[in-house]
């Protein structure tokens, strides 16, 4: 191929991925014209909507790819030959004819939270606001930290932080690590708010992430063996052993993006390590998970750990 277009979202976090993934088709293919498309979706389009609020109404496309529809839609029609995804955005099932042609190495798959106070989740006083729009998020809080609330935030992440640092009903945020860390965003205290903000990684064995969190992947329509060539050097093994098993557990559970599930993957000596925590979608305690399987075959990873599923205690 002599040139590529690659189509993103507009905000800060994407066009960063979209730079990223640039750089590794430019050191794979030095003479490659690579451009950009910025697309606006749905999620972007109304940032004033709850996530919850896009299920509603008589076409709801809650985890059928509020951030995703309309770059599959540029895909389709070729205006792009690439989509940029955070992958964990993208929805569990694709439509035929699209794929996952690439994944970038994976960044740190933890979140993190921003208080304006430190010590982290342990230090914050009872009854504490927390900020966030991920339904796993705030299970998560719930099951380890009953006493605190939630509240719904939305905007992308330097909006979050501003938010956060304005607004005294709010006493913290959780963000995913990788997106402060691709927005060089990420350190003990951000200082340049009104108010202080200070980050703490939330440890991911007990705060099990999203799946697919800190992958940036890239989508394709009826990839074409010239398109699979060119995509082909920026695919990460490793990374994408690991987001296979993730997306086939939450194929298995008929899960979506929106769905309460954490899951940790790992892989060491040719197996593949998956922990999962998924809550009903009823108050109630989740089901938990631990397997070890080969990781030649990650689908089958995921079965296996699907099977495990149990209630805790």
């Amino acid at each position: 191929m002599l040139s590529l277009t690659l189509g993103t979202r507009g905000s800060e976090l994407a066009l960063a991925q979209t730079v990223l993934t640039t750089a590794a088709l430019h050191a794979a293919w030095p003479d490659l014209l690579v451009h950009r498309d910025i697309i606006k979706t749905a999620g972007d389009l109304r940032p004033d909507l709850r996530l919850a609020d896009f299920s509603q109404g008589d076409h709801p496309i809650l985890d059928k790819g509020i951030f995703t529809k309309e770059l599959e839609i540029a895909l389709r029609s070729g205006t792009i030959h690439a989509a940029v995804h955070s992958l964990k955005d993208v929805p569990t099932l694709l439509d035929p004819g699209f794929k996952i042609s690439a994944v970038l190495p994976r960044a740190p798959i933890a979140d993190v939270l921003i208080s304006k106070s430190p010590g982290g989740l342990d230090a914050l006083p009872p009854g504490s606001v927390v900020a966030t729009s991920s339904v796993r998020r705030i299970r998560l809080l719930q099951h380890l930290r009953p006493d605190l609330a939630t509240v719904e935030i939305r905007g992308n992440v330097p909006t979050r932080l501003r938010k956060l640092a304005d607004n005294p009903a709010i006493d913290a945020l959780i963000l995913a690590h990788a997106g402060l860390l691709r927005l060089n965003l990420f350190r003990e205290t951000l200082s340049y708010f009104a108010t202080p903000l200070h980050l703490a990684i939330l440890d991911p064995a007990s705060f099990l992430p999203a799946a697919s969190q800190g992958a940036v992947a890239l989508e394709t329509w009826q990839e074409t063996p010239e398109l699979a060539a060119a995509l082909a050097p920026l695919n990460h093994p490793e990374t994408f052993a690991r987001i296979t098993a993730e997306r086939r557990f939450l194929e298995l559970l008929q899960a979506g993006c929106q769905t309460p599930v954490g899951i940790l993957s790992s892989l060491s000596d040719s197996q593949l390590h998956l922990q999962a925590l998924v809550f009903p979608d009823h108050p109630g305690p989740p089901r938990a998970a631990a397997i070890s399987a080969p990781a030649s075959d990650p689908r089958a990873a995921a079965l296996l750990l699907f099977q495990s599923l149990h209630p805790t205690p």
